[in-house]
C-alpha cells in the first residue's frame, strides 16, 4: 500500500518545519524502542516470577486441601462448619501502588496474624494444622495475585509500546520523509523552472543587444 503524503503546502518554511518534526519523531522512536526493550526484559523476569509463585500456590493449596480432608473425616462437615464460625481473619493485607518504567500495579503485603484458639469440644488436632495450611495458602495466593497483576499490566504496556514503535517506524516517520522528498522535488522543479526562465530572459536580452548593434 502506497504511503500517503501529509497535506501541507510545498514551501521552504513547511520543509524546514517537517524536517524538525521528523527529527523529533526519530528521537521519540529511539526512546520508545528503548522502553519497549526494557519492558520486554521486565516481562520475561515477571513471567519467571509468576511461574514460581503459581507452582508455590498450587502446592500450598494442595497441602491445605489435604489437611482439610483429614479434618473433614475426623470431625465431620457439621462440626467443621461450626468450628469455623466466628473465627477471626488469619492474615492482614496491605495494598500499595508500585511503579516500574511508568507502569503502576499493586504491591500486596500479606502478614500472618497470631492464630486464635478455638473451643476444644468437637474439634480435632488436625483442625489447627488445617487452619495453618489454609493461612499459608492464602498468603501464597496473595503473592501470586501480585505477580499476576504485575505481569498483566507490564505485558499490556509492552504491547502499547510495540504498537507505537511500529506506528512510528512503518507509518508516521515514512509519511513525513516521503512528504519531505516530495516538497524537495517540487522546490527543485520550481528552481529549475526559475533558472530556465532567467536563462531565456538573458538570451532575449543578449539577442536584442546584438540586433541593435548590427543595425547601427
Amino acid at each position: 500500500m502506497a504511503q500517503q503524503l501529509i497535506k501541507v503546502p510545498p514551501t521552504k518554511n513547511t520543509l524546514l518545519s517537517l524536517k524538525r518534526q521528523v527529527r523529533f519523531l526519530e528521537d521519540g522512536h529511539a526512546l520508545l524502542e528503548r522502553k519497549r526493550e526494557l519492558l520486554t526484559r521486565l516481562v520475561y523476569q515477571h513471567i519467571n516470577e509468576y511461574r514460581v509463585q503459581r507452582e508455590n500456590a498450587h502446592q500450598a493449596i494442595k497441602q491445605a486441601y489435604h489437611w482439610m480432608g483429614i479434618s473433614f473425616l475426623r470431625m465431620g462437615s457439621r462440626s467443621l462448619h461450626q468450628a469455623g464460625l466466628g473465627m477471626k481473619p488469619s492474615i492482614e493485607i496491605d495494598i500499595i501502588p508500585k511503579h516500574s518504567l511508568g507502569v503502576e500495579y499493586p504491591a500486596i503485603n500479606a502478614r500472618e496474624l497470631p492464630m486464635q484458639p478455638v473451643g476444644l469440644l468437637g474439634t480435632d488436632a488436625s483442625f489447627d494444622e488445617t487452619r495453618k495450611q489454609l493461612t499459608a495458602a492464602a498468603l501464597q495466593l496473595a503473592r501470586l495475585g501480585e505477580a499476576e497483576m504485575a505481569l498483566g499490566r507490564l505485558m499490556a504496556e509492552q504491547r502499547k509500546a510495540r504498537k507505537r514503535v511500529n506506528a512510528l517506524k512503518y507509518n508516521i516517520i515514512p509519511k513525513y520523509r516521503k512528504t519531505i522528498r516530495y516538497i524537495e522535488s517540487v522546490l527543485e522543479e520550481e528552481e529549475r523552472n526559475m533558472l530556465f526562465q532567467i536563462k531565456l530572459l538573458r538570451e532575449r536580452d543578449n539577442a536584442g543587444i546584438g540586433f541593435g548593434s548590427s543595425s547601427a
